[in-house]
């Protein structure tokens, strides 16, 4: 069994390391995002309430998305595991699970951060581009089309999204610094954390993980 908890910086390779331990162990990945999606389909009270913030175009308080995340977290599928990504992101949203897991009865395996540094972090980010017509992603340097800035299938011109930019993402990893960085030293102090070196091939780092996780 393995209850995880993954953070990791923009850029990070956070999303292809969550997908790499979700096919070797077979658990669920638990998003925010998408938890609040599906509780709004199925209709839950926590998933009624979200829906009516998120049709007001406001933010979901977090009273509400623990809420979601509990009712999440009590499913079948997590009684062998899950990862959470994305949540918590503050000190004290990851005291407020840490009550909700011990009211289920769930135990927190592991808190796995991946370390990349911010000189290597940013031309990953930079450097991604995307087809505007059927969405397939390239990057300049590890994922370029055949012919340059075209994309392979659809032959439109790639571009690059607007929160890709140099300047956009020193702002998102200042952000990410300040409100969520935090958590890996509040999980240091009760043992859980463990920091993976998120450079090099992406199946180098899915090693450096599944070992821990083994």
């Amino acid at each position: 069994m393995a209850n995880i908890i993954l953070l990791g910086a923009p850029g990070s390779g956070k999303g292809s390391q969550a997908a790499a331990i979700i096919k070797e162990f077979r658990i669920p990945q638990i998003s925010t995002g998408d938890m609040l999606r599906e509780a709004r389909k199925m209709g839950t009270e926590m998933g009624m309430l979200a829906a009516h913030y998120m049709d007001s175009g406001e933010l979901v308080p977090d009273e509400v998305v623990i809420g979601i995340v509990k009712e999440r977290l009590a499913m079948d599928d997590c009684k062998n595991g899950f990862i959470l990504d994305g949540f918590p992101r503050t000190i004290p949203q990851a005291q407020t699970l840490d009550g909700v897991l011990r009211e289920l009865g769930i135990e927190l395996n592991h808190v796995i951060e991946i370390d990349v540094p911010d000189e290597l972090i940013i031309p990953r980010i930079t450097g991604r581009r995307s087809c505007p017509s059927c969405k397939r992603p390239y990057h300049v340097a590890f994922l370029k089309p055949r012919s340059e800035n075209v994309c392979d299938d659809c032959s439109e011109t790639l571009v690059q999204r607007s929160d890709d930019t140099e300047e956009a993402v020193n702002v998102r990893l200042e952000a990410y610094k300040m409100k969520t960085a935090p958590l890996a030293e509040y999980y240091k102090k009760s043992g859980k954390l463990r920091v993976v070196d998120g450079v090099g091939d992406m199946k180098e780092i899915s090693a450096r993980i599944f070992a821990i996780l083994a």
